[in-house]
């Protein structure tokens, strides 16, 4: 081994810290953190290493790099975004940068109730995070049947004459036409609160001591309303299959290794309540032990997302030689002691082991729909006689409405699913609006443009075009110009009446073509790329639309910059309601005066 790794640990210090392992060429190896430098690097030159493939990294190496930090905190979150930023070969990875949903309780007059995904902030107070979009909706749906909170926009609640469907339905108490008052709406909030916090029993209590009052006092229909409230709550709580009465927070983190496959399957439970899970399968970690793939998960995710109260593990993380305890890595995230444990009462032994069996599902369902995209890929293979494997395939559309606000599309299938990472839009100008073919063109041209310019990039297998021959040779004129007319380029024509099972493949070349049989799964393959693609397409056309819509008069508007502009879309909802508002309303958006109010209005009117 070229690199002196005596040599190197003489001066290495004994502060916490990050060391990147560099190969041959400057390539990062491996990157890590230790409380202690010194000892844990050196741990890797021990004579009988326990991986096979961390002999192999440390037979790479020829460099190592050290950052020293203050603390170890700081360490882990210096190490958290260099794996993230340099993705490197002997580090386990996992693709989870989805921010995870939150349920809002605004600070408004009437404060609403929300959806929220981002970085929380001090507009509004949040519960959560949820495993899925689905788990916050539904609890929405509950809140509102229980506490008839609204959950309108601002610009829509300051608008309203006359209350929506939702107080006709009974799914809300009308705050924006005063059909309740301040005091009885916020005190439904508090009751909100407490209910998403896991104080249920707290809140159905003081809503019994409410409805005995309203009684006493004869007033039986607030009672009645109260006493819905609490059937309501009572109803939710037996819902519950498994929930504690403690109103716990807690996030359930277990790992299942089978069929070669690894599963990391993250469960929350907020107030009590359990909320589902999200499984995810780690890139690099086929060959490491179960618990190492745990430490790298918690570390990771940690780093950028809250942490609960206390943390269930299966399996249990053992301490080594430098590494930082898991224990240590929370509380110095969080701030405060959190409990990290194995689970020990009979409540925490149930939600581990349905996590672990929604692991082992998750690992099947994955095998078999694994299974299903290598038939589907080797069914095309044969039937386009391609001699390679297919590996990437391309697909472009293009979405318009009579020439308006023309978008092109362009989704790639990678390996066995679909890469939406990878997805891209173009936004098509400079040519006569309706014009698909030049459409196309344009679109091909400026996705490969880069990858004809220089080696860098990813050939695809396959180049799919959502259309006819017209399409197809604009596509391949693409290409040609860039030199790429190696490409696999092929066609996709709709069958008689847009009829899903009659598509057409047409490839370059005169009169040539293949139509699939309607339940072939190489059919079915490119069905599913090419409706993605459309989907994609028309989803990035109706959004250009909309904005174009509503901002283009708006943008022309006499002596109305971007911060006007900004502040009437804010106090407005948009054009639509600007068009609505009368030059009095106008003149009470901030910075606008009662001259420019006319203006305005006379310009729109």
């Amino acid at each position: 081994m070229s690199f002196d790794y005596r040599e190197f640990l003489a001066t290495l210090t004994e502060l916490p810290g990050v060391y990147r392992m560099l190969g041959g060429g400057g390539s990062v190896l491996y990157v890590g953190k230790a409380k202690n430098l010194k000892k844990r690097v050196a741990s890797y030159f021990r004579e009988n290493l326990t991986s096979p493939r961390i002999a192999l990294m440390v037979s790479q190496i020829a460099a190592i790099q050290v950052t020293a930090t203050r603390t170890e905190a700081e360490a882990l979150l210096l190490e958290n975004n260099l794996i993230k930023s340099l993705c490197p070969r002997y580090n386990i990875l996992f693709r989870d940068d989805k921010s995870y949903p939150y349920i809002s309780l605004g600070k408004e007059r009437y404060p609403r109730l929300g959806f929220f995904r981002g970085n929380p902030d001090r507009s509004a107070e949040y519960f959560g995070p949820y495993p899925s979009s689905w788990a916050v909706r539904d609890s929405i749906h509950l809140l509102q049947k229980m506490f008839r909170l609204r959950t309108c926009e601002e610009s829509v609640f300051s608008n309203r004459s006359r209350p929506c469907l939702l107080y006709q339905i009974k799914r809300c108490s009308g705050p924006c036409v005063e059909a309740i008052s301040k005091t009885d709406y916020a005190k439904d909030v508090q009751y909100a609160a407490m209910f998403l916090a896991g104080r249920q029993s707290e809140v159905i209590g003081r809503l019994t001591e409410a409805m005995d009052e309203a009684a006493q006092n004869l007033a039986f229909e607030q009672a009645a309303m109260l006493r819905d409230k609490i059937q309501s709550l009572r109803q939710v709580q037996e819902r519950q299959y498994v929930s504690s009465s403690k109103g716990e927070d807690v996030d359930i983190v277990v790992g299942v290794k089978e069929s070669g496959l690894v599963c990391v399957n993250l469960a929350m439970v907020r107030g009590g309540r359990h909320l589902g899970d999200r499984a995810q399968f780690p890139v690099n970690a086929e060959e490491i032990p179960l618990d190492d793939v745990i430490d790298a998960f918690v570390r990771q995710h940690y780093a950028i997302h809250p942490v609960p109260a206390r943390l269930l593990l299966s399996p249990m993380l053992a301490e080594e030689d430098g590494r930082i305890a898991i224990s240590e890595v929370i509380a110095s995230l969080a701030a405060r002691p959190v409990p990290v444990s194995e689970p020990k009462t009979t409540l925490h032994r149930a939600w581990v082991d349905m996590a672990l069996q929604n692991a082992r599902l998750a690992i099947a369902s994955r095998k078999q729909t694994a299974g299903q995209q290598e038939l589907r890929l080797a069914a095309l293979r044969e039937k386009l006689a391609f001699s390679d494997p297919i590996e990437r395939i391309e697909c472009f559309d293009i979405s318009h409405t009579q020439g308006e606000a023309t978008v092109a599309s362009c989704v790639v299938y990678h390996g066995n699913g679909m890469r939406k990472s990878d997805y891209r839009r173009f936004n098509i100008s400079g040519i006569v609006p309706g014009d698909d073919y030049a459409a196309i063109r344009q679109a091909v041209y400026r996705r490969y443009e880069r990858l004809a310019n220089s080696e860098d990039g990813i050939r695809p297998d396959i180049v799919l075009i959502d259309g006819g021959r017209g399409q197809l040779n604009a596509a391949q004129e693409a290409l040609n110009e860039l030199g790429l007319q190696e490409l696999s380029i092929i066609g996709v024509a709709k069958g008689e009446a847009r009829k899903p099972g009659l598509e057409t493949l047409i490839f370059p070349g005169e009169g040539k073509s293949l139509q699939l049989a309607p339940d072939s799964p190489a059919l079915h393959l490119i069905q599913e790329i090419r409706d993605e693609a459309h989907r994609f397409a028309i989803t990035g056309h109706r959004a250009k639309r909309a904005k174009a819509r509503n901002t283009s008069r708006l943008e022309s508007l006499p002596g109305i910059g971007p911060a006007r502009r900004k502040a009437l879309v804010a106090r407005f909802g948009g054009l639509p309601g600007v068009l609505q508002a009368t030059v009095e309303q106008l003149a009470e958006v901030p910075g606008i005066s009662k001259a420019q109010a006319e203006k305005i209005y006379a310009a729109l009117h």
